[in-house]
């Protein structure tokens, strides 16, 4: 393999990175706790977009449980915004290991 064909080939995959660096950008994912009480929505690029409660869940006698279900819901949609990223990025990079994210 040539050294022109071996950078063509890293500009391509530059460019697929920034490709998908984009759809990060623009994808949102839920993440889910007490059995939907609590939603977080969050980019691929794993920033907070929204966060809704269920008004039921909320008592004022119980803060902390309420806390609790943010937490873990925002937690599990980092959680699938994290492993569509490296899913995405692996494809790109063929398993190389640069997930380009840092």
């Amino acid at each position: 393999m040539g050294f022109g064909n071996l950078a063509k080939m890293a500009q391509q995959m530059q460019s697929d990175m920034a490709r998908v660096e984009e759809e990060l950008r623009a994808l949102e994912l839920e993440g889910t706790a007490g059995g939907g009480a609590v939603t977080a929505v969050v980019t691929g690029r794993q920033e907070l977009v929204s966060v809704t409660i269920d008004p039921g869940v909320v008592d004022p006698d119980d803060v902390e449980m309420l806390q609790d279900l943010v937490t873990a819901a925002v937690n599990d949609g980092l959680r699938r915004a994290r492993e569509t990223a490296e899913g995405k990025m692996a494809r790109v990079t063929g398993g190389l290991g640069c997930n380009g994210m840092g």
